[in-house]
């Protein structure tokens, strides 16, 4: 019995559980890295649209107008859109290719795109929703690192980035994914079945890539950086007096 906090997993490895949390990150043309705001354990049967948008009630308060929120595949939900609408967030999710209605695109010209008004309908608490999000449907968009072409819809609630160059402002969002691979060197090995445990964990990892970001990362790799940190760390613990003693006297 692996209890509420522990996600089912494939199996692969060994592996048949993991723990979620959910991160908000920022994107911005100022900031090329990934500079987390909020992480939040996310249990068994959590609904996507709460654990969102309570993030960015806490978060908001601090960040002052969100400009648009970057969703991957995962999040392309008719309820979490609806309460984004609701809420007056913008929104921009890369929709999962069993859902798209990918046969609207074959009229289209390679590299052509359109954007539509797609009618939603929510079922929510015995209670029918009637919402709207504009689906822009994008044709054979050559990708040079994959050397391939892909047929790709968004949804989005903000006119403009419907009609606008929505690629380059998707792919702000890929900056995130490369930086939890960063992360992943701070991985630090556990086999605690206990949520408070792991999210500490998660959390140090995070504080310490932050650490890396602001202020070492035009010096030293990030797993160079882990490396000179693990060092001082053993040479503190080794000579506690030494370390200590001196900062003591001044």
């Amino acid at each position: 019995m692996q209890g509420f906090d522990i996600h089912g997993w494939t199996g692969k490895e060994g592996v048949t559980g993991k723990f979620k949390f959910l991160t908000c990150s920022i994107v911005s043309d100022d900031i090329p890295q990934k500079i987390p705001l909020i992480s939040v354990p996310v249990f068994l049967g959590d609904y996507k649209s709460y654990a969102v948008t309570h993030c960015l009630s806490l978060i908001k308060p601090y960040i002052g107008n969100i400009e648009l929120i970057l969703f991957d595949r995962g999040f392309y939900d008719k309820d979490l859109m609806y309460e984004l609408i609701k809420s007056n967030y913008p929104f921009l999710i890369f929709v999962p290719k069993q859902k798209d209605k990918r046969e609207l695109l074959y009229p289209l010209d390679k590299e052509e795109h359109i954007a539509i008004i797609w009618d939603y309908e929510l079922n929510k608490n015995k209670t029918k929703y009637q919402f709207e999000a504009y689906l822009t449907f994008l044709k054979r968009i050559y990708d040079e690192k994959s050397d391939k072409e892909y047929d790709w819809v968004f949804a989005t609630n903000v006119e403009e980035v419907a009609l606008s160059n929505i690629i380059q402002t998707y792919k702000k969002r890929w900056r995130i994914e490369t930086q939890f691979r960063v992360q992943d060197d701070a991985l630090i090995k556990c086999k605690s079945k206990e949520m408070k445990v792991r999210y500490f964990l998660f959390m140090f990892e995070q504080m310490l890539q932050t650490q890396w970001v602001c202020f070492y990362k035009d010096e030293v790799s990030f797993k160079e950086f882990l490396i000179e940190m693990h060092k001082v760390c053993k040479t503190i613990v080794a000579n506690p007096k030494r370390s200590y003693g001196k900062h003591a006297k001044t």
